[in-house]
């Protein structure tokens, strides 16, 4: 496996990841941003990959530990490494484990707060064919159900879970997670102004009775510009969080 050593969060952090593979990018920094864990809170990253997400989180919440699950056995060996070559061992860690498994045997305590960006399709037919490297992150086996079961179970009550996914999936994650989750709160993200949401950010707190709150939108890039707008960019450099507030 070709590797490429990268650096995220405006270089603070060091990723090395498969050239061919599934990289981590925008949703990984958005929703790593989108964490708020206080001091000695436990943090899960459910399908951490190489481990992008909990890094970046690692760095901007120092009083917060985290615990990343992956299936992919090669993408658990990176994440190992990447854990080591940030000196974050004391408080970040990686276990081999499926999603489509119950939580209660991953023999873990229930956390304060769970991460996930679930891969965007249920039906392999959906798409063309991705990258043998990258089906699993973009194709859910067992679908988008088994992640919400999953992070229903994997945080105590009055924990959050928080999930990047396709804004067009938004009903379905709404519908899944109000089963045992409330107190939904929901920022679309925007490539642009007067564009439609391609993502969704969605935070939901266990057995919460809050009414849903639509936030206001992240927007990514200036009107007729590439490059990404000042709240953008602030935010993917590790300068600006996601609140919830």
């Amino acid at each position: 496996m070709e590797l490429t050593d990268d650096h995220i969060l405006g270089g603070r952090v060091r990723l090395r990841q498969s050239k061919a593979g599934y990289r981590a990018g925008l949703d990984a920094a958005l929703l790593a941003a989108a964490c708020d864990a206080g001091p000695g809170e436990r943090v899960l990253d459910a399908g951490c990959g190489v481990g992008a997400v909990m890094l970046a989180a690692a760095v901007r919440l120092p009083g917060a530990s985290f615990v990343g699950i992956e299936n992919d056995a090669g993408a658990v060996e990176l994440a190992h490494a990447n854990i080591a070559a940030n000196g974050l061992e004391h408080r970040v860690s990686v276990i081999a484990c499926d999603i489509d498994v119950p939580f209660a045997q991953a023999g873990l305590a229930p956390f304060d707060a769970a991460l996930a960006n679930p891969p965007f399709f249920d039906d392999p037919a959906a798409l063309r064919g991705p990258h043998p490297a990258k089906r699993r992150a973009w194709i859910a086996s067992q679908g988008l159900g088994a992640w919400a079961a999953f992070l229903l179970k994997a945080v105590r009550q009055g924990g959050s879970i928080t999930v990047i996914h396709r804004a067009d999936r938004l009903a379905e994650i709404l519908g899944l997670l109000a089963s045992g989750a409330g107190s939904f709160q929901i920022r679309p993200v925007q490539p642009f102004a007067d564009a439609t949401a391609k993502r969704i950010l969605v935070r939901a707190i266990k057995n919460g009775k809050a009414p849903l709150r639509l936030l206001p939108a992240l927007v990514l890039h200036a009107p007729g510009e590439g490059k990404h707008t000042a709240g953008a960019e602030a935010i993917l450099r590790g300068r600006e969080i996601l609140p919830w507030t």
